[in-house]
């Protein structure tokens, strides 16, 4: 086989359809788009147009709310953490911080910042730098024998929360 041999498998490339070239092409005179109005111009076809009816989008009431100052947290559960000290992916050693959770791989990026959630079982004795945690996940941790610092991720203002160590 020479380079000028080579070709696409067959059927694996379609010829592309001509539009607008007589009509025994099958696709003359309106090239597949109808008839008349707008919506058979090029570069117009406005989404949601009704015909002069107020549109769909516009009918429905609004719901609901988005608040922007909301803080995208990355939840992380006890157990998770546990088998990345097990797998030997977390050192128990050293304080379990945003950067060592993601390192380990358990969290992907780190977003702005970490709430340490009680679902699993910890026995490691680990102190923890958390953005904020739930009550079961301080009284887990405490109980293994470790520490819970709740300290606000840089650029995240708090909202006045205690910290867990108090």
């Amino acid at each position: 086989m020479k380079l000028n041999e080579i070709r696409d498998n067959e059927g694996a490339t379609k010829n592309r359809m001509r539009v607008g070239r007589g009509i025994g092409s099958g696709k003359g005179k309106t090239a597949g788009r109808g008839v008349k109005g707008q919506k058979a111009r090029t570069g117009v076809s406005i989404k949601g147009f009704e015909g002069g009816q107020m549109p769909l989008h516009r009918r429905l009431p609004k719901r609901g709310f988005n608040n922007i100052h909301a803080h995208d947290l990355n939840e992380v559960n006890l157990g998770r953490v546990q088998e990345a000290v097990d797998a030997g992916r977390l050192d128990a050693s050293a304080p379990v911080t945003v950067e060592a959770l993601v390192a380990a791989g358990i969290l992907s990026r780190p977003r702005d910042g970490v709430k340490l959630l009680g679902v699993g079982e910890l026995t490691a004795k680990l102190s923890f730098e958390v953005t904020r945690a739930s009550k079961s996940a301080v009284e887990a941790v405490e109980k293994a024998g470790g520490s819970v610092t709740v300290a606000y991720a840089a650029g995240v203002a708090h909202r006045g929360t205690a910290s867990a160590e108090a």
